[in-house]
């Protein structure tokens, strides 16, 4: 299927009520907070619900919402997704207004936001809060992106769901403008900042050039996902923060006491990194589904995502060390392989690779990676070349989390390198496969960036695996820490590490820590230290606590699928505790705002202008949205009147999955 932006339509094609956004992004150092607020406006002569699906980073920790209706606010609470379901219903039902933000169940960078009983001539405006760490590229930059781009996500066949129609609006119908600023700051001076769309020069606000805002040039059409590259100088200082507790938190709780993050550059020792490894087995996964014809990005370049993906793979395989062994599956609804099985690099063989590959077209269906990933699992290793699986997809399917838990299955027989092609890739397919693959993450979003994302990768896979890693703290001994991050499966060289720890207990103002990372590389032993002060540092609100719930809430969501028919329904009971103390969303739970304080109910049938608008790129995002053709079409075209009101928020959390499940 082909990615086309488009704007945000009601059920009889009117606009919806979304007139603006405006999103304020700070980044200090690697860690960036994000603002949005969304202005709404009811022009309709009767009470509207309007529901919204958008992208946001799948690593993100969504950690505020609040609604604003007049002079009056509301702030969301985090509860039980379920309940906090029914009390949107509940609100609705009896005419107040609400509004529910949720996160889907399939994949964490999906969330949908309700908005209901809008009456009519009203105006809201919503705010949505989260942080996320920025990714170190090739180049030494951190990317940040604001997603613009959702695209549908691929169904295999068999599984649940229903298949819909999507057809596109143009964006000249677009309804609703944006603003988007930045402000950066870090120890170290700020080099420069980089963007896909235009920026207006970049202003210092300080003589040591260690802080700087930036703005997207006046004009902007946000019909694309908006990257920024930020450059410090000296970008692989180790670092330490350590962030106060929350004051009203009891002590020994997460928000009660501090939380310190760690940023690890380890060094690997040049003596054995001098000697790459020239062994290894190369698995090349290609992505040929439909939606890979679409374009690269929204810019002039009319660059397809599979010859990228193609340009990509054809670097890869003139690169590769004179007798590895190597093989090329590429995938849709079903899959292929140019050898039965790895064979030895040489120049025949790659003369082979190279000609199949050049004539690679995206002309196999649906984006069914599963089944390709466990017939390549099933194929027994290669004594002595270790495993190294590399994937090119544009990262848009309905079963990611089970993606996901087979990478995490078969972790200890290869690592996985991820490609994310083009724009809307999902954050977190390719995360998190490199994550759970022990390997390395990149995006390609364009041509000027990619051979050095590409080459970077294979130096990294390369690189003899580091084993028997592990994390020691030397702290005062009235000092504890409990460590919030999983385990660390993978070191590269100069690459960043990042480490939550809870610090419980009292220490003086003088009182220091110290990390030391100890692994094996080619079997030689080797550590690395980092000493930090215990005392917390400047006021970064909770930033960093948000960060470790977060990262602590994947790590149990995780083990709670392992455990999924076990029995075991402890660890759900965990994640929504920990979500519901922390105001960070999780799968199990949701924000709900429910505005209690008008003693009137809104009176007049509830007209759902949005019923039909699931798998938009709405919300800090911008022009990218489809209209999903349902059976929904009866219900979102008649007033529903209270008295019989079912809400359409129920209806749409049935078909939510069901609008993205797109076949390509």
């Amino acid at each position: 299927m082909m990615v086309n932006h488009c704007g945000l339509l009601s059920a009889d094609n009117k606009p919806v009520p979304l007139k603006s956004i405006e999103v304020e992004l700070e980044v200090k150092d690697h860690v960036a907070t994000l603002v949005s607020t969304l202005n709404y406006e009811n022009k309709e002569d009767k009470p509207i619900e309007a529901v919204f699906v958008f992208p946001l980073p799948g690593d993100a920790a969504v950690c505020h919402f609040s609604a604003k209706i007049g002079q009056t606010e509301i702030v969301a609470e985090v509860k039980e997704k379920q309940q906090a379901r029914e009390e949107y219903d509940d609100a609705l039902s009896s005419g107040q207004q609400a509004f529910l933000l949720e996160e889907s169940e399939e994949s964490p960078d999906i969330f949908s936001l309700s908005v209901g009983s809008l009456p009519p001539g009203e105006s809201a405006s919503i705010r949505l809060e989260y942080v996320t760490e920025l990714a170190v590229q090739a180049d030494d930059g951190l990317r940040f992106c604001l997603p613009a781009v959702l695209n549908p996500r691929y169904q295999p066949q068999g599984s649940e769901g229903a298949s819909v129609q999507v057809t596109s609006v143009p964006a000249s119908l677009v309804p609703y403008s944006l603003s988007f600023s930045a402000r950066v700051s870090s120890p170290r001076p700020v080099s420069k900042v980089e963007s896909n769309c235009s920026l207006d020069p970049l202003q210092y606000l300080n003589t040591e050039q260690t802080q700087a805002t930036v703005k997207l040039a006046a004009g902007h059409k946000f019909d694309r996902d908006v990257e920024l590259l930020i450059y410090y100088k000296d970008a692989h200082q180790p670092t330490a923060v350590v962030e106060a507790g929350q004051a009203s938190a009891k002590p020994g709780t997460l928000m009660g006491d501090p939380v310190v993050m760690l940023s690890l550059y380890p060094e690997l020792p040049q003596s054995v990194m001098s000697s790459l490894a020239s062994c290894g087995e190369f698995v090349f996964l290609m992505d040929r589904s439909g939606s890979m014809s679409s374009c690269l990005n929204n810019s002039k370049s009319h660059q397809t995502r599979i010859g990228s993906a193609r340009d990509t793979l054809l670097l890869l395989l003139k690169s590769l060390p004179m007798g590895c062994y190597f093989n090329i599956y590429s995938f849709g609804t079903s899959y292929e392989h140019i050898f039965p099985k790895s064979v030895e690099y040489n120049q025949k063989t790659m003369e082979e690779a190279l000609k199949e590959v050049e004539a690679m077209e995206a002309n196999l269906g649906g984006t069914g990676i599963l089944e390709p990933l466990q017939h390549i699992y099933s194929q027994s290793c290669i004594p002595s070349q270790p495993r190294q699986l590399f994937v090119f997809t544009d990262g848009a399917v309905f079963n990611t989390k089970e993606v996901i838990n087979l990478m995490k299955e078969n972790s200890g027989s290869h690592r996985c390198f991820s490609f994310g092609i083009g724009e809307g890739a999902s954050s977190a397919l390719i995360n998190g496969m490199a994550k759970e693959g022990g390997g390395h993450a990149q995006f390609i979003t364009g041509t000027d960036r990619m051979q050095p994302k590409v080459m970077q990768s294979l130096r990294f896979a390369l690189q003899p695996a580091v084993v028997d890693i592990s994390v020691t703290w030397d702290l005062p001994k009235e000092v504890s820490v409990t460590v919030l991050s999983p385990p660390i499966t993978s070191l590269f060289q100069g690459q960043r590490s990042l480490v939550y720890g809870q610090l419980t207990g009292q220490s003086s103002e003088a009182a220091e820590g110290c990390v030391t990372v100890e692994y094996s590389l080619a079997g030689h032993p080797s550590q690395n230290q980092l000493r930090f002060s215990l005392n917390p540092g400047e006021d970064t609100g909770l930033t960093v606590h948000s960060l470790g719930a977060r990262t602590l809430i994947h790590s149990l969501e995780m083990e709670e699928r392992e455990h999924t028919g076990q029995g075991d329904g402890g660890v759900k009971e965990k994640v929504v505790e920990l979500s519901v103390q922390s105001g960070v969303s999780s799968s199990f739970t949701a924000f709900v705002a429910v505005n209690k304080g008008n003693s009137e109910s809104i009176q007049g049938p509830l007209v759902i202008v949005i019923s039909l608008v699931f798998s938009i790129q709405c919300a800090l995002l911008g022009p990218a949205s489809r209209r999903v053709e349902l059976q929904l079409t009866g219900l979102a075209q008649h007033p529903v009147p209270h008295s019989c009101f079912v809400s359409p928020r129920i209806a749409v959390s049935r078909f939510l999955e069901c609008s993205l499940l797109c076949s390509d």
